[in-house]
């Protein structure tokens, strides 16, 4: 395989899928293969890996989005073969957004002429959901419950609105050490107009070595069964569950809604 760097700088947007092998689609594959550079959360590099001895590493905080972005621009404007690595899917909370608003932002026409591509994985909420049956098999929404980038009070509207309108909510970055309050303050937005059965599923680092999937009920979730690596989906009015041979429970949304 050559090395020479195209013309053109290339740079590929990827997504991992929640972190297992096996759920990583061909064409992200091939993007790490062809890479001379990859990019991204050093978590998420690792997971990306292994690597050869000629491809270069560049890995950094989880809070640096824009500055990866930039630097993977830049690279690729110097003809170099570049990925950016994300865990699920590149478009869902993740580095897709970021290296396009680096580009908008772009003065340098060169950032422009980049081949751009965006590949994308197996959200946490797909994969989280398909553990347990279908719960999102109707309409639903994911919301971040993380206010670093955006005001709390528009979470905290976005919520009722999801609940009024019976939505299935995946809720995404649900809590951290530095953000350990907000889900408690979800929870009960939540509650205020939801049944207390309502079906809730917790997936904790799903298709990694540390997997947990829980089946609770809105009534009985604690917010400390949950972290920054946990995916919640609430139930919306019509989702149930039921037991599974092997003694765990299926949970699924109908796919139709009881006429009015």
């Amino acid at each position: 395989m050559s090395s020479a760097a195209p013309q053109v700088g290339q740079l590929t947007v990827i997504g991992l899928g929640p972190g297992a092998t096996d759920w990583m689609t061909p064409a992200v594959k091939l993007a790490l293969e062809l890479a001379q550079d990859i990019v991204g959360y050093t978590t998420y590099v690792t997971l990306a890996g292994p690597f050869r001895p000629e491809q270069r590493l560049l890995d950094s905080d989880n809070r640096c989005e824009l500055e990866r972005a930039r630097l993977a621009l830049e690279l690729a404007a110097q003809g170099r073969r570049v990925v950016v690595v994300s865990s699920g899917d590149p478009g869902v909370f993740a580095m897709a957004a970021a290296v396009l608003e680096a580009l908008e932002q772009a003065a340098d026409p060169t950032w422009h002429e980049v081949e751009l591509t965006i590949e994308p994985g197996i959200s946490a909420a797909h994969a989280t959901a398909a553990r347990v049956g279908a719960p999102l098999g109707h309409d639903f929404c994911v919301i971040s419950l993380s206010d670093n980038l955006k005001p709390w009070a528009l979470i905290v509207r976005r919520l009722e609105l999801a609940a009024q309108a019976d939505f299935v909510i995946a809720l995404y970055n649900p809590s951290s050490k530095a953000r350990p309050w907000q889900l408690a303050q979800a929870l009960e937005v939540l509650r205020q107009q939801r049944a207390p059965t309502t079906p809730v599923i917790l997936g904790h680092d799903v298709g990694r070595t540390a997997e947990r999937v829980t089946v609770t009920t809105l009534a009985e979730i604690e917010p400390e069964q949950v972290d920054m690596r946990t995916i919640v989906i609430i139930g919306s009015s019509q989702t149930r569950q039921f037991p599974r041979w092997d003694g765990a429970t299926w949970v699924y949304t109908p796919r139709w809604y009881p006429a009015e």
